[in-house]
């Protein structure tokens, strides 16, 4: 009886993590394509010379998430190299996104297209500090 009750457990929350994982990926897409499509694009692939590519993109799929996250919340405004092209136009903060929405996004962002990466938690928005 017990053994039957934990199988049934697992399998419980085995489903939550997946629907959990499914609705952060649905809600990161609305995010994605209000926030983020004019500018990278409904590929991901960016505006050569100007906004940086997400498919593909050595940073976005690394494992420097604070890095994401700082952007994200703040902006960015200087020119990049990004796997060995040059981009150049400014990124607009997003200081309103919550914890739950950045981590939303990107974990959407580093799962579409080509891209295969961990999923971002709220934990690992939260513990990024990023100055004012």
């Amino acid at each position: 009886m017990i053994q039957k009750a934990f199988i049934f457990l697992a399998i419980g929350l085995l489903g939550f993590t997946t629907i959990t994982r499914s609705q952060n990926l649905v809600n990161g897409k609305k995010i994605y394509e209000t926030r983020c499509l004019v500018c990278h694009q409904a590929d991901g692939g960016g505006v050569p010379n100007m906004n940086a590519p997400l498919d593909g993109s050595s940073n976005v799929i690394g494992n420097d998430i604070a890095r994401l996250v700082k952007i994200i919340k703040k902006g960015y405004n200087e020119r990049v190299a990004l796997d060995g092209a040059y981009y150049s136009n400014a990124m607009t903060p997003n200081p309103d996104l919550t914890d739950a929405a950045i981590a939303d996004v990107l974990s959407y962002i580093r799962n579409s297209w080509s891209n295969k990466a961990s999923l971002v938690t709220i934990a690992q928005v939260k513990k990024t500090v990023v100055k004012k």
